[in-house]
Parts: structure tokens; sequence; C-alpha cells
């Protein structure tokens, strides 16, 4: 099978050239309203911005800035097809401004804005990033009451278009698309503890700085969640290329948008070496799992490998390997041409041997 995967310099307020309900999952992390590294981005914009800013006037720049946010979010709305689900990774902000040290709640604002443009809230995940040292504080340390909690999670934030979507019984997208039991007890708890610095961009620590990057775990796990092989995934800030990279794994469609063309750069070094990073990658899953089934009685057989699953619906599980990956010229972007093929259980040895 083969996907597409297209990065474009654009603003992410008109996505002109994405068609009406086109695309089956969102998966995205937006510049943070009041965190200091994207007011220049959001001032140069809205001029206000900066005068609100200048001002302390916090309440005033914090709401300019969401409705900024607010003509992508009215995008996403347009381009989600009917049963399909957006997944905004969004952090709150700190922030003294005008003499007072508050927080500003980035989440509770997108949430307020996708239920008006109609999406439906479904429970949410709480992303704990365990990198700080437990002796870090903010405020006054030891002496009450002038200390803060430090913030240590963000949010992932999880939408949906009108009701669950439909397949075909059996369709075999869906099914070879399938996650073991083991991995929905772990990816559908409230609480994930992944830590930041675990980045797939690591090497390129500037463009990822001037990016909202998240670690390749996260929109990996957000696909296989909330979306089956071959379907569109859209990242409206595309950033370093995480969310694409992320769909190219997991053998799904992509497109995604940033206003800065040159993050697209940090991604190449990862196309290089997709191919085995693809094999390895999907030979640990599979290992994995052989190991959650090691002490466990019954369960049916996985038609395509050598292992028992828990369930029926497991049976049929069959993740793509890339095979193959080629560049495109496209204006005013990249575009990934990949190949993908089942991967075989056969090549365990391979994979680990390399």
């Amino acid at each position: 099978m083969r996907t597409t995967h297209d990065l474009r310099v654009g603003d992410a307020a008109a996505m002109d050239d994405v068609a009406d309900e086109s695309v089956n999952l969102v998966v995205t992390s937006p510049p943070y309203p009041m965190i200091d590294l994207w007011d220049d981005l959001f001032a140069a914009r809205d001029p206000d911005v900066e005068a609100a800013l200048s001002a302390g006037d916090g309440d005033a720049a914090f709401d300019l800035m969401h409705d900024q946010l607010d003509a992508v979010w009215a995008e996403i709305e347009r381009v989600l097809a009917p049963g399909g689900v957006a997944c905004i990774n969004v952090g709150d902000a700190t922030r003294t401004i005008g003499g007072e040290f508050q927080q500003f709640p980035n989440h509770a604002r997108v949430v307020d804005a996708l239920r008006r443009e109609g999406l439906t809230p479904l429970p949410d995940v709480l992303w704990r990033k365990p990198t700080n040292s437990l002796t870090k504080f903010m405020g006054s340390g030891t002496l009450p009451p002038n200390a803060y909690v430090t913030l240590e999670h963000e949010y992932i934030l999880l939408f949906r278009k009108g009701g669950t979507r439909s397949f075909p019984p059996g369709d075999d997208r869906r099914y070879e698309s399938a996650f073991f039991w083991e991995e929905r007890n772990r990816w559908f708890s409230d609480l994930w503890e992944i830590r930041g610095e675990e980045q797939a961009l690591a090497d390129h620590e500037e463009r990822r700085d001037r990016s909202a990057a998240f670690p390749l775990e996260i929109p990996l796990r957000l696909i296989r969640m909330f979306s089956v092989r071959d379907d569109r995934v859209l990242d409206p800030f595309a950033g370093t290329g995480t969310t694409a990279l992320a769909a190219m794994h997991a053998a799904r469609n992509s497109v995604g948008y940033d206003l800065d063309e040159d993050l697209f750069a940090a991604l190449d070094d990862e196309v290089d070496g997709l191919p085995a990073a693809s094999t390895r990658r999907l030979a640990d899953r599979l290992d994995r799992h052989r190991e959650a089934m090691a002490d466990r009685d019954g369960g049916y057989a996985a038609e395509y490998y050598d292992f028992p699953v828990v369930t029926k619906a497991e049976r049929r599980i069959r993740p793509y390997a890339v095979a193959s990956v080629s560049e495109e010229s496209a204006g005013g972007g990249r575009r990934y041409v990949l190949d993908h093929a089942p991967f075989d259980g056969n090549d365990f040895t391979d994979a680990h041997e390399e």
C-alpha cells in the first residue's frame, strides 16, 4: 500500500486545499498563549497582543491570542469527517504580568472554543512530563503562604465530530489496525507519563525550541487509538513534523501546515532511516506483546503471527512496515510518498540483529 505525506507552508486558519470532511483525525500541539516563547508569533499577527502585554493586561492578551487559534479550530471542524476525532495537546501558562503571578487556563479556553464549533468533548488525558526535579518550586519556597505548585503536566484534549464512526462488518483496515489488549489498558488511561525529552528529532534543538514539538510516542499512540490504516491525519501546527513521522510509522496519510518552512528540515534525517526504524519499532511492539502473553493462559490464535491474543478482535492485527520512501517536489513545502508492506513476524530476528 502507498501513503502520501504533505507538509505545506501556510496559515492553518485558511487550509483552502483541504476539502471539507476529508480528514479522519487531527493530532496537533498549537503554540500556547501566554507562554513568552510565542509572544512574538501572536503579536506579529495582531499588534493588539503586544499592546496588551506592554500594558500589563494579561486577560486581554490571553483572549486576543486565543482569538487567533479560534480560526484554526473552525477550519478543523470544517475538514474533519463525521465520526472523526481531534486530539489537541496544550498546556496552561503561568506568568507574572502587571505585577501579579497567575495561571492562564489554556486548556479550558480551547475546550470552550471547540464546543462552540460543535465538536463533542471526550474524556481527556493528563500528560505528566517527569522531567523536573522534585526539589523545584515556585514562589517563596518553604515559607507559607506564597509558594506555588509547579506545573508538570499538559492536557491532551479529545473531541469527536458527530457520532461514532461506522465501518462495514469485518472491515480489513479496522481489524488489522486493532491494538493489543495490554496496549488498550495502557493507552486508554487518563494519565500518561511520557518523558518530554524523548524527542524523535532531538538533534535539532534550535528548531525544536521554536516549535511545540511533542515526543513521537504521543502522536503515534493517538493515531493508533483513533484511526485505521490508510486514514488521513492532519496537523495544522506541524512544526518539525512529528505527527507526520508518526503517521508514516502507522501507515496513515498525513497533511501538515506551518508558517515556518525551515522547521520541516528537521524531518529529513528521520525519513532517511525510516524503513529500518519502522521494522525495529514493529518488532519491539510484537516482542512486548509476546512478553505480556508469556504467563497468560488461553486466548485466541493470531492469524498472521505465532502468538496468542486475548480477544477475538485482536486476531487479525497486522501492522504495516515502511518499505520505501521517496520525496516529490511540492511548491511551498514537502511531499513524501511511502510504500508499506505487511510486517512479517519472521522479521523479528533480522530486526534485532541490525
